[in-house]
């Protein structure tokens, strides 16, 4: 009897040894030995100017339209799997190769390609803005785009909705931090100087001023320099102006973003031959050296990232005096 009893305690000892160890063949272990549950799939409810997206944290697959956009999850690290290839601005060429899907243009969206991507996430801003149903039948869409006017509460808005779904928070927090202090250093000393300034777009012979609220209002609103003119018309094309305005207006700081060098028909430079003409000459931003040549990459591409929004305040922050 006792023997029997020996066995069949042998036996049950085994078997509950092999499932045990056949437990462990199944669950991973970390390092200390504790069993890891695969983690859980985390949703977010992103509201934005369009509407709202669940989406996904940490999303694998994602397309790209907006640059500024783009070159915010540049400076995070994250990467991408499709842009809008036609328009890339110089400082985000490596979004040129073939090993990111060209999506399309930034006005017409190629939706088969995207569709054939199964993107997890799509990020857009003004210039895609009417593909906005189509898009969000294709995965969730969150719309990035400043409000011009409340330019840095939009721009901080979506940086901090790209930081959230990234798992970035604390990396977007430290960046925005590094502008707001070149910001600050710069409202002051405009306060202090009683300098005023023009914005003005320069497109292929014709030129368009802007003003506060408007697409480069920042200068006035974030930056606070004075406008040599508050009452200009707010639009995506600004106000059509003459160089006889130019010259009776007389800023001491004449701002100008060159379209035609980044979406004109040959691509070329010329704006400093179209604004130093003799009107122009008899001011005195021209008089103290004091025309500003904006980089168009920067201003009129991008706009509203990480990158793009402190490039554009380091050009303002390095020419105001």
């Amino acid at each position: 009897m006792k023997k029997n009893f020996s066995f069949l305690a042998l036996f049950l000892f085994f078997a509950v040894f092999a499932v045990a160890c056949g437990s462990d063949t199944n669950n991973a272990t970390s390092g200390t030995g504790k069993t890891e549950q695969p983690a859980a799939v985390q949703e977010l409810k992103i509201k934005h100017k369009l509407g709202e997206a669940t989406v996904t944290k940490n999303p694998k697959k994602v397309v790209v339209f907006d640059f500024g956009a783009l070159d915010t999850l540049d400076k995070l690290g994250v990467e991408v799997a499709g842009v809008a290839q036609g328009s890339i601005p110089p400082y985000l060429n490596k979004y040129k190769d073939a090993k990111y899907v060209n999506v399309g243009s930034l006005k017409e969206p190629d939706f088969e390609k995207i569709s054939s991507l199964n993107p997890d996430l799509i990020l857009i801003s003004g210039r895609q803005q009417e593909a906005y149903p189509e898009l969000q039948k294709l995965a969730p869409t969150v719309y990035v785009g400043v409000d011009n006017a409340r330019f840095m509460e939009s721009f901080k808005e979506n940086m901090n909705t790209i930081g959230q779904i990234f798992g970035k928070e604390a990396d977007v927090q430290k960046e925005i931090a590094e502008i707001e202090k070149k910001v600050k250093v710069i409202s002051d000393k405009a306060k202090s100087s009683g300098k005023n300034a023009l914005v003005i777009l320069a497109n292929e012979g014709a030129i368009s001023a802007y003003g506060p609220g408007s697409r480069f209002g920042l200068v006035h609103d974030v930056m606070g320099i004075t406008a040599v003119e508050k009452n200009l018309e707010v639009s995506t094309h600004g106000q059509s102006i003459t160089f006889e305005f130019v010259a009776e207006k007389n800023p001491d700081y004449l701002f100008v973003v060159d379209r035609g060098a980044v979406a004109g028909s040959d691509g070329k430079s010329t704006a400093s031959a179209l604004v130093e003409n003799d009107l122009v000459k008899k001011t005195k931003a021209f008089k103290n050296g004091k025309i500003v040549y904006l980089d168009p990459n920067y201003w009129y591409l991008s706009g509203g990232g990480l990158v793009s929004v402190s490039e554009m305040i380091n050009q303002v922050y390095e020419k105001f005096e």
